[in-house]
């Protein structure tokens, strides 16, 4: 709910273990900036230790995985207690929507008696104390803007990468200008929320793929602007690092330093959507004062890319259609191919958030997923969670060892009708015979791929959903239509594939982008 709303969301547990519970959610959140303020239940400090039930160390439990803890005080009844518990509340609320956004805890020892009487009445004050805390926008002095101008205008190769975001129309529309108007190439992987229909750059993974060495030197940028979060795309970070930029800026606000690329030089710490539009405007100025826009070799190098991208996905496509058999991969072309407009997609981690990535979006879709940490944890639990937040269609397109790891995503009384999984059961985790290293090993079926037999009918049961099993092609065109209509349920559609052939398909494919 978080992730989509990007509103702070309030998780509350009881003490011991179930705070440790919230871990993956919470490292999740800290690396991908998103709000939620987690409130522990505790014992009174005097009972750690001592044997006690549910009674284990919960005081900055998270450690650097949170902006900052908080503790309450587990005595209420001195006026200063109740101020600092105000205090401390509103401080952790407007923390978690501070910039970069994050995961706030507050740690809340309680005494016993832990339940009301019978006769007893709890009213709650409505007269809180809340601090508000006015917005403020970060911006450079002039002096620097004209140095950013001019280091700009000295470049004639600039790249704009783009990773993980939310969407955001205002960015996207400034992106797409400065794109047409000063030759400017911008990518960005299927998280970046850049639209399927502009002339951004999305067939990177596959593009990045050839190792023609002229090529990838006639795509080499002089100049790196990257904003966002994490890339998906491996290709893309071997090839930055491989080829790196004369200068590489950095559009985000944070007080790390994160340089995974490895080509940092400056860092800009203000919010992109300012950045962009400030940078056009004076762009535009410029030029409207020198009367001619000398941006040939922009738009060569842009022409280059936009080329080499169309090629790519001409490439994937044609070996899609003429050398691929029936499985994961074939599976989520014709998915991603049919979805409805305006819907989210939830994209779980392992090989579905990379198919998703190499195939590039056809139509408008928000997109969303757990690439903070890129772990499976939870990967079904912020689908449903996105659909209690939205009225839109969300598609959670997922595999079979993510699905079953947290199938408990589908216990809660409130399964909203909105929700649609699309689960590929390849039988394990089949991305282990699609990279290198794990494939060559004896030890690959036992110990790293985890085969299993288990299947979604009875998970959808249990669960009161609809359940749609698919095994070709055809049960797709089949059973599609009606799987996408609102009926008043959430549904799972589960397509079965074999992950020998899986593994063969991708590696011929691997071959043929090479």
């Amino acid at each position: 709910m978080a992730q989509y709303s990007q509103q702070t969301v309030a998780l509350i547990c009881t003490s011991g273990s179930a705070a440790y519970n919230f871990a993956p959610a919470v490292v999740e959140a800290y690396f991908q900036e998103i709000p939620l303020l987690v409130f522990t239940a505790d014992r009174p400090k005097e009972w750690v230790g001592q044997q006690d039930g549910q009674t284990i160390y919960q005081t900055e439990i998270y450690g650097k995985h949170v902006k900052k803890s908080f503790e309450l005080p587990a005595d209420y009844d001195h006026p200063d207690a109740i101020w600092q518990i105000e205090r401390v509340l509103n401080e952790a609320i407007n923390l978690s929507q501070i910039a970069p956004k994050g995961p706030v805890h507050v740690n809340v020892p309680i005494r016993e008696p832990f339940y009301p009487a019978a006769n007893e009445t709890i009213q709650y004050d409505r007269n809180v104390k809340i601090v508000e805390r006015l917005t403020t926008e970060t911006v450079l002095p002039t002096d620097l803007w004209h140095r950013l101008q001019n280091e700009f205008e000295s470049h004639d190769r600039i790249l704009i990468a783009v990773g993980q975001l939310p969407p955001n129309p205002e960015l996207v529309k400034t992106l797409h200008t400065l794109s047409e108007e000063f030759g400017v190439v911008v990518l960005g992987d299927v998280t970046a929320n850049l639209p399927a229909n502009a002339p951004f750059i999305g067939h990177h993974d596959v593009l990045l793929g050839n190792q023609d060495e002229e090529l990838r030197q006639s795509l080499r940028p002089d100049l790196l602007i990257t904003l966002g979060n994490s890339f998906i795309s491996k290709n893309l970070k071997s090839f930055l690092r491989k080829q790196p930029p004369v200068a590489h800026w950095q559009v985000k606000i944070t007080d790390e330093l994160v340089d995974s690329l490895q080509s940092l030089t400056t860092q800009i710490p203000v919010e992109p959507t300012y950045f962009f539009q400030k940078l056009l405007e004076d762009l535009d100025y410029q030029q409207f004062v020198q009367h001619d826009s000398d941006d040939e070799e922009r738009q060569q190098y842009r022409q280059i890319w936009l080329d080499n991208d169309r090629k790519a996905q001409q490439t994937l496509r044609h070996f899609l259609r003429t050398n691929a058999q029936w499985g994961d991969f074939l599976a989520v072309e014709w998915v991603i191919d049919h979805l409805p407009e305006n819907v989210v997609l939830q994209l779980s981690n392992s090989m579905p958030v990379r198919y998703a990535n190499l195939l590039g979006l056809t139509q408008a879709a928000e997109v969303f997923a757990n690439r903070g940490t890129s772990g499976i944890d939870g990967c079904s639990s912020t689908a449903v969670g996105a659909a209690l937040a939205t009225e839109k269609i969300v598609f959670l397109l997922t595999g079979d060892v993510a699905f079953f790891y947290d199938r408990n995503a589908l216990w809660h009384p409130h399964l909203p009708d909105n929700l649609r999984i699309v689960l590929i059961n390849n039988g394990g985790g089949n991305i282990f015979r699609l990279i290198d290293g794990p494939s060559a090993q004896p030890e690959l079926a036992q110990y790293f791929e985890t085969q299993h037999q288990q299947n979604a009918q009875r998970t959808a049961q249990d669960a009161g959903i609809t359940y749609v099993e698919v095994r070709h092609i055809a049960d797709l065109e089949t059973h599609w239509n009606g799987f996408c209509e609102r009926d008043g349920k959430a549904k799972i559609l589960e397509i079965f594939t074999d992950p020998v052939a899986n593994g063969l398909v991708f590696e011929a494919y691997r071959a043929a982008v090479r």
